[in-house]
């Protein structure tokens, strides 16, 4: 089944957790990396299949901007990322995360 990663960054956190919200809820993903970026900005990373992640990334930018004083800054998806990305960036499901894997 092709994968995708989806991540949103936005200024301030009551954004992210809106975000992040939105994203779980609408669609079958599972939060695989979230952390601070910098200068108040806040990221968060989602795995699941394409169409899940294509559907979670849309709603949690609506969230995100919905918010008061929210403002989501970039979001992008990756379909299929290969296996030397996922070894290098914090997109892979760890044992934190396994047990919210939606499969």
């Amino acid at each position: 089944m092709p994968m995708a990663v989806g991540v949103i960054e936005t200024l301030g956190f009551p954004a992210i957790l809106a975000a992040a919200d939105a994203m779980v809820k609408s669609a079958e993903v599972t939060i695989v990396y979230n952390d601070k970026a910098e200068s108040g900005r806040f990221v968060v990373a989602v795995r699941g299949q394409v169409s899940e992640v294509n559907r979670s990334v849309e709603a949690g930018i609506i969230a995100g901007e919905e918010t008061y004083g929210g403002e989501v800054i970039t979001h992008y998806i990756v379909p299929n990322p290969p296996e030397n990305v996922e070894s290098v960036l914090p997109i892979h499901f760890t044992e934190k995360t396994e047990p919210f894997r939606i499969f």
